[in-house]
């Protein structure tokens, strides 16, 4: 199995730290898609990235950035509700058995969908505000504790499936995701 290299970031402006790890998402979907690549550690990255990501981004910036008035309450609840669509679709692709079977491969669409989807609304309704609303220093005290905190949950082993479910459960439960019995209705 092959091992992906998850860059651990100790510090930076917070706008390009995030982007980055946008463009390695975008590279682990182009992977999983690969009927030649290595899916399974392609998954296994992006789960564990995928998750520290959204959780610390939830955690130490997205309050920052309300606090600082560089986006609305509504703009950082929206993100939270995408990371939770994320999250679930995440989940569906971890709880596929092989990486060779069209349950898979639609899995990592689903999840595509939701990922870019979010991608590019985070890009233009919260990373341009904190470009032009919130000084460089925030921008670097964000990176740091950002990445602190994405780091440490990469230690923790976030993106396990046992700790995704307790995250879309969690979301489920908060109201970010539809009741269960919603999504048969």
């Amino acid at each position: 199995m092959t091992d992906y290299e998850i860059p651990r970031p100790t510090s930076g402006d917070v706008v390009d730290l995030i982007l980055d790890d946008h463009r390695l998402f975008e590279a682990l979907l182009r992977d999983l898609r690969d009927s030649t690549a290595d899916r399974e550690a392609a998954r296994a990255a992006l789960s564990a990235v995928l998750i520290a990501h959204g959780e610390a981004e939830e955690e130490k910036v997205y309050t920052q950035l309300k606090s600082k008035r560089a986006i609305t309450a509504h703009e950082a609840e929206h993100g939270e509700e995408e990371h939770a669509e994320g999250n679930e679709a995440l989940l569906a692709l971890l709880e596929c058995k092989g990486t060779d079977t069209q349950k898979f491969d639609d899995a990592v669409e689903d999840l595509a969908t939701a990922l870019n989807h979010h991608i590019g609304e985070e890009e233009q309704t919260i990373l341009n505000p904190a470009r032009e609303d919130v000084s460089e220093q925030v921008r670097q005290d964000l990176g740091a504790a950002w990445t602190a905190r994405r780091n440490e949950l990469l230690d923790e082993d976030a993106g396990s499936i046992t700790n995704v479910r307790k995250i879309v459960a969690r979301a489920h439960k908060e109201g970010l995701l539809p009741a269960d019995d919603e999504d048969e209705e």
